[in-house]
């Protein structure tokens, strides 16, 4: 099994937060950074101001799970943050997946926009 392509060092996340530019949505925050690799990595953080763990733990598998199903309409060599708000907490998947697409359009990564 592949390993799944994230961040996941404090001071690569700091990296990003301070160089990269941010775009935001009701439900999501969204940094994204061009990296020299060739393979996009996505990093997750959800505040606990959002909820118990297990509310959290939910919200960052369908975030994720956004990104692999979506991995192959956007760009490669990316770096890309997204935050959870606490308005995603009563969310469901598609509402999610919608929120972070509008986030990848405003960011330009989506590879039909070029």
């Amino acid at each position: 099994m592949k390993r799944f392509p994230s961040i996941k060092k404090n001071s690569d996340f700091q990296a990003i937060y301070r160089t990269a530019k941010s775009y935001a949505n009701r439900q999501l925050v969204m940094y994204v950074r061009k990296t020299e690799k060739t393979q996009s990595r996505i990093g997750i953080s959800v505040s606990k101001k959002v909820g118990n763990s297990v509310v959290r733990h939910h919200l960052a598998r369908l975030v994720r799970e956004s990104f692999r199903l979506n991995r192959d309409t956007l760009e490669e060599g990316l770096d890309i943050i997204v935050v959870a708000r606490a308005a995603a907490k009563d969310s469901d998947y598609k509402t999610i997946e919608r929120a972070f697409m509008h986030l990848c359009g405003l960011h330009n990564i989506k590879k039909e926009s070029k």
